[in-house]
């Protein structure tokens, strides 16, 4: 008897109609999640009298490559190379990435393997630190970048970047779930906790940092340093898209081709992350 209700009870869970209904409904959520990217896609193509149509298109009429044209003879006029823009956010995320990954790993390792006198309280205020939110913190963070001589510097952004509390947070959830057995046998073996940490804890949280990676690089990737940064030769590739944007409606096509640059590469990053980051939080499961 209960061997028959199960069998029914998989069938009925597993029928067409409600595994078609279900495909449906997140075709049409996904339809609507799309949509932003579908019409940034479009406006990119549009000429100017299409872009300041009323009511708007989504769909792209005539299109044409003009409004890249004119992004490369702007960028052509500008007294620093287009190469300068892209090299320094390119530095700037990359470096920020690197060493928000590397020390909020080793910070979370010991909160969530070690006892030691006010861990707690250690994470406890990791904890209160993500409500604030950036524009919180800003004059502080300016204040200390001014105390240690780093104002008009890469680093007076890649810095701070180190401190994302977010990332410790993750981190130190996702090596809790490391079995301690599995690190007692490896000091058994005569492990160091520097090779414990490289090659078991690291691999087995890989998804806490693809997925920190593509946080991180999301928000470093859209940052202009302004306030932090001065000079002109350091400025971020999504400063000089500004500058752009600001050029007032003759530079409306433009702007739209910027728009698409801008938001290629992170939405590239995560579409060729996302199945690597589901893969190993598929695979990744220890129990004790």
């Amino acid at each position: 008897m209960t061997f028959s209700f199960r069998l029914r009870k998989k069938r009925v869970n597993r029928s067409f109609m409600g595994s078609f209904s279900l495909f449906i409904l997140l075709a049409i959520f996904g339809a609507f999640m799309i949509l932003p990217l579908i019409y940034a896609i479009n406006n990119a193509f549009k000429p100017l009298d299409e872009i300041f149509m009323f009511p708007p298109t989504l769909f792209v009429r005539n299109p044409t490559m003009n409004n890249f044209i004119d992004l490369i003879n702007l960028l052509g006029n500008s007294w620093v190379p287009f190469s300068r823009y892209i090299f320094n956010t390119v530095f700037i995320t990359g470096m920020g990435i690197i060493g928000h990954v590397l020390l909020a790993s080793a910070a979370a390792y010991p909160l969530a393997k070690h006892k030691f006198p006010g861990q707690k309280l250690m994470f406890t205020v990791v904890v209160l630190s993500l409500m604030f939110t950036p524009a919180v913190t800003a004059i502080p963070t300016y204040m200390i970048m001014s105390w240690l001589g780093l104002i008009d510097s890469y680093w007076a952004v890649i810095i701070p970047a180190f401190a994302y509390s977010l990332g410790l947070y993750l981190m130190k959830q996702f090596m809790e779930q490391i079995p301690d057995v599995l690190l007692e046998a490896a000091k058994i073996d005569g492990a160091s906790e520097y090779r414990i940490f490289w090659t078991i804890v690291m691999p087995n949280v890989k998804p806490a940092w693809l997925t920190l990676i593509i946080l991180l690089f999301q928000i470093l990737w859209g940052s202009d340093g302004n306030g932090f940064i001065y000079s002109e030769q350091l400025k971020s590739l999504h400063f000089a898209a500004n500058q752009i944007v600001q050029g007032g409606i003759a530079r409306a096509g433009a702007a739209a081709a910027v728009a698409l640059i801008l938001m290629s590469v992170p939405i590239t990053l995560f579409v060729f992350s996302q199945s690597r980051i589901i893969e190993t939080m598929a695979t990744s499961g220890m129990k004790d």
